[in-house]
């Protein structure tokens, strides 16, 4: 999906299909947003299968959705790809659960990924970046798009309590699930592509629990975490900490890469950009804020309307399925002036990257240290980055990112 947007034409409402995957693959969705925002705040559409669901575009529509879960709930499924069929981890994975279980669960698992917490991790993470960083400074053509597939799972593995043996496969896997139309992770069919994948990862957490187990034992990591959780007054039930550790894996490996991979191609666009944040240092954090509004990894979230609900100047139906879209709301011109300027200083940045609400994502504090880590070593180590060839985007319409990103960047020889 283009992060810049064109000046090509832009069709009218009636032609609106925002389930169409040249509109990310190739296309540019933020005309669209656009004119959505501006004309059509809630948008119906029906597909040809007969599915439909309404839109909303606008910031404040899209926290109200994604914030209030007695009108908008997540228990029949919170992401588009499962439109027209109920989640059936519906009150077993946290993502698919209202408050109060919800809460109970997020907070017991939340207490080793709060910002004080992940804060131990921080030299662990520095290494684990350097590393990364390394071989793109030998000055070849690097393809950061492909190779920051891989970040998440160098620096989290070991948190997670995952064998490095068992990366790339959990990489491509999560990949799967989130882009099963990509023919760079397709195996088959679209729902060939996810059957597979969810079957896989929910096969590997669920024999990592049963290795564990008979071990005996702790070992710190967040997984082994899971199986000592208790919500309200008992465990989670096996099936539980399969889907919930299916979910912290999905979590950890999708959106990071694309964050990266994205917010250099910004800076790659936007050459005194780079160069304001590499003469100031404590420009990291805007940055990084900055780079989470402007790539919006996760495209959309999905709800269901509780009963018939007003919003967006329009009416949702009992049952509706309702799309948040993340990207839209994060350049509402309401909330982010000149919200196509990608701008390092902004503030404020009221961005909801990380979604909204109770189910705001669990691992921000982790995935902010990360991402303020890999902009502090890369504006210390390059002096530039340079494109090296076309980017290549996925071809999603949850997830907004890029397969390809070849550059070139050349070694900075003072700090």
């Amino acid at each position: 999906m283009r992060l810049t947007p064109g000046s090509g034409p832009v069709t009218g409402l009636d032609g609106v299909n925002l389930f169409d995957l040249d509109l990310y693959e190739t296309g540019d969705p933020h005309p669209v947003w656009d004119m959505m925002r501006a004309e059509a705040p809630l948008h119906h559409q029906l597909l040809p299968d007969g599915r439909e669901f309404w839109s909303v575009t606008r910031h404040d529509d899209v926290c109200r959705v994604l914030g209030d879960h007695r009108e908008f709930t997540s228990e029949r499924g919170t992401v588009v790809t499962h439109l027209g069929q109920d989640d059936v981890a519906s009150g077993l994975l946290m993502t698919s659960t209202d408050p109060p279980r919800h809460t109970q669960v997020r907070r017991a698992i939340g207490s080793r990924l709060t910002g004080r917490a992940v804060a131990s991790w921080e030299g662990r993470i520095r290494r684990a970046v350097v590393r990364f960083l390394e071989p793109a400074l030998a000055g070849d053509p690097w393809d950061l798009a492909e190779q920051a597939l891989r970040l998440p799972a160098i620096v989290t593995g070991p948190l997670l309590g995952i064998p490095e043996r068992d990366w790339d496969e959990l990489v491509q896997l999560t990949a799967m699930v989130t882009a099963p139309s990509d023919p760079h992770f397709r195996h088959g069919s679209e729902a060939a592509t996810l059957a597979i994948s969810h079957h896989e990862l929910l096969a590997y957490v669920t024999d990592w629990v049963g290795r564990r187990r008979s071990a005996g034992g702790e070992d710190g990591s967040l997984l082994d975490h899971l199986m000592s959780v208790r919500a309200g007054d008992a465990p989670l039930t096996d099936e539980e900490i399969a889907y919930d550790g299916y979910s912290i894996l999905l979590g950890a490996n999708v959106t990071t890469p694309h964050t990266v991979a994205g917010t250099v191609l910004a800076l790659i666009e936007h050459p005194e950009q780079f160069a304001k944040a590499q003469a100031d240092p404590s420009l990291v954090p805007q940055l990084v804020e900055e780079g989470l509004r402007w790539t919006s990894p996760a495209c959309n979230f999905m709800r269901y309307a509780t009963g018939e609900t007003r919003i967006g100047a329009g009416t949702v139906p009992a049952g509706g399925a309702v799309v948040a879209w993340i990207g839209s709301a994060n350049r509402d011109d309401a909330h982010f002036p000149d919200p196509h300027r990608f701008d390092v200083t902004r503030t404020p940045n009221r961005h909801v990257a990380f979604g909204f609400g109770p189910h705001y994502c669990i691992g921000a504090p982790l995935a902010r240290m990360t991402l303020r880590i890999f902009f502090e070593e890369l504006l210390v180590r390059f002096a530039s980055v340079d494109l090296a060839g076309e980017p290549r985007h996925l071809r999603s319409f949850f997830i907004a990112g890029m397969t390809h990103l070849p550059i070139v960047a050349r070694e900075r020889t003072t700090a």
